[in-house]
């Protein structure tokens, strides 16, 4: 093993190489051999290293010092400054991940230990973490009972939104006697706002793969689909690279480690619909078929893809499954609340100094993800609004700041985690303004198959115009609620069902942003 005296990390994601990262690596690479320094240190690719907007990205250990916004002028200075001379170059480092106290929180990470540390291009840096450890332990050590076991004792609830315990879905499917059985990763990652499965995928595809044999075997499964909107070109592209490396190394396969465990795995590209992250409209359309729900029951669990029993989770869920059977249950329900163990991984977005990913303890506050993790209020505006969950989620009020972020304590507000996005709003955002984003969004994703959802859009988005052009009534409000109500108990999936929470939290709670138009 070779040492060396620092290692920079080059973020590689789809945002930075729209910013010239490969032309920067090659050029930082030239730089630091002109010095005679490749001995010394060492260049490696890693995934988003958890910032956003900030163009190319590089951090440096030993010191996590982190350069944003770099181009090719910079790299010569760089190289001479801090590689050589070991003097930081002050004008390109984000000052609010400092001042403010920004913490990568690597220690307290499941799901992303890894990213940003390794190159998830090569399997031998995943299997240096200890890599599908894991996998070996459950195959050869484990039965299928004691996994799901496992997993039932570790709490573990699904991280799509929906919050289903995750050992109970799979309970449904195993003890079916069936030659033919799916799993399939929900990668479809639709919700607005929402982009933690894409940076799960770019930074640890490992990770993600080995849960997905696991939990495959767990059920019964011999074949595993992975569902990704084709917009995900980098995650498509590293997934398939960590699939033929695996079916390489005899991971993927026949008799997988010498057990009689037979799996493989295929990858199914989106067009993009929104409807498509709901699991039946997913399956549907991997099937070839366009993308609409079927009736529930029977469930996918027992009549899924192809009409076989059919598991269906998403991507950090199952990123949550390595660790759980190779530390054990106890050892995850360390993590979180005791009602709601583990971690979540969110995506901080909107009126914050450092818009960026984050993976904390459930239970943590939105004050405290806002503060440690977004860098605070964008320069010290007031706080007056988050959306929460994406699209589908609940615009949250500075009252609920300090409430705690998990399935349960937000269950009490009629608010929900949803997918993780957190989107901050200071005191000069229009609510209005923003529930018409969000109606309008609906209107176009609606697939139209039931009438509640197409025609209760429509409805609505009439409604918040007149509002937006002045030319709104008092019982306007009424009505939208009343209409979005009879979506939620009526619409055919989850789709139509979801607008009452979005709608009625900003009617709700910010209800002057509304009348203050009809005024």
């Amino acid at each position: 093993m070779k040492f060396y005296r620092n290692v920079v990390l080059i973020g590689i994601d789809d945002d930075s190489l729209q910013s010239g990262a490969r032309e920067i690596e090659t050029l930082l690479k030239r730089e630091i051999a002109r010095h005679n320094l490749s001995d010394e240190i060492n260049v490696v690719e890693a995934g988003a290293l958890g910032f956003f907007g900030t163009g190319v990205t590089l951090m440096i250990h030993p010191g996590q010092i982190t350069y944003i916004n770099v181009t090719k002028e910079d790299i010569p200075e760089i190289v001479e400054e801090h590689l050589l001379k070991g003097r930081t170059v002050s004008r390109l480092i984000m000052d609010s991940v400092y001042s403010r106290g920004y913490d990568f929180n690597y220690k307290h990470r499941i799901v992303l230990e890894n990213s940003g540390l390794i190159n998830p291009d090569l399997i031998d840096e995943y299997l240096g973490t200890g890599g599908y450890e894991a996998l070996e332990k459950a195959l050869l050590n484990m039965s299928r009972e004691e996994i799901i076991e496992e997993v039932k004792k570790s709490g573990l609830r699904g991280r799509g939104g929906a919050g289903f315990p995750t050992g109970l879905k799979w309970s449904f499917t195993a003890p079916l006697d069936a030659k033919q059985k799916y799993f399939v990763i929900n990668a479809d990652e639709g919700e607005p706002g929402t982009f933690k499965d894409r940076l799960i995928m770019e930074g640890d595809p490992h990770k993600l793969l080995e849960g997905l044999i696991i939990s495959s075997y767990a059920v019964g499964a011999s074949k595993g689909y992975i569902y990704i909107r084709g917009e995900y070109k980098l995650c498509i592209e590293r997934l398939q690279r960590a699939i033929d490396q695996a079916r390489e190394y005899g991971i993927l396969g026949k008799k997988i480690f010498g057990s009689d465990f037979d799996f493989d795995v295929e990858i199914k590209v989106g067009a993009g619909a929104y409807v498509c992250g709901e699991e039946t409209a997913l399956i549907e359309s991997m099937e070839g078929k366009r993308g609409q729900p079927r009736s529930k029951p029977p469930f996918p669990g027992v009549v899924g893809a192809w009409q076989k029993p059919t598991v269906v989770n998403n991507v950090e869920t199952i990123a949550n499954i390595p660790g759980i059977i190779s530390q054990g249950a106890d050892w995850f329900r360390g993590f979180g609340t005791s009602d709601c163990p583990g971690t979540k991984a969110y995506t901080i977005m909107g009126d914050v100094s450092t818009p960026g990913l984050c993976e904390v303890d459930m239970g943590t506050s939105l004050r405290t993800i806002i503060d440690n993790y977004g860098g605070g209020m964008k320069n010290n505006r007031k706080f007056k609004a988050a959306l929460v969950g994406g699209a589908a989620g609940v615009f949250l009020s500075d009252k609920l700041l300090d409430v705690k972020m998990d399935y349960n304590n937000l269950h009490e507000y009629s608010a929900v985690l949803g997918s993780g996005a957190i989107l901050v709003m200071n005191d000069d955002v229009d609510i209005l303004e923003m529930l018409w984003s969000v109606i309008r969004f609906f209107r176009h994703e609606s697939c139209g198959k039931c009438g509640p959802c197409a025609n209760g859009n429509e409805i609505l988005y009439k409604l918040i115009n007149n509002l937006r052009k002045g030319e709104g009534k008092k019982t306007d409000l009424d009505q939208m609620l009343q209409i979005s109500e009879a979506m939620f108990n009526t619409s055919f999936c989850a789709l139509g069902q979801s607008l009452l929470l979005p709608v009625k939290s900003a009617v709700t709670n910010f209800k002057e942003d509304f009348l203050k138009r009809i005024n």
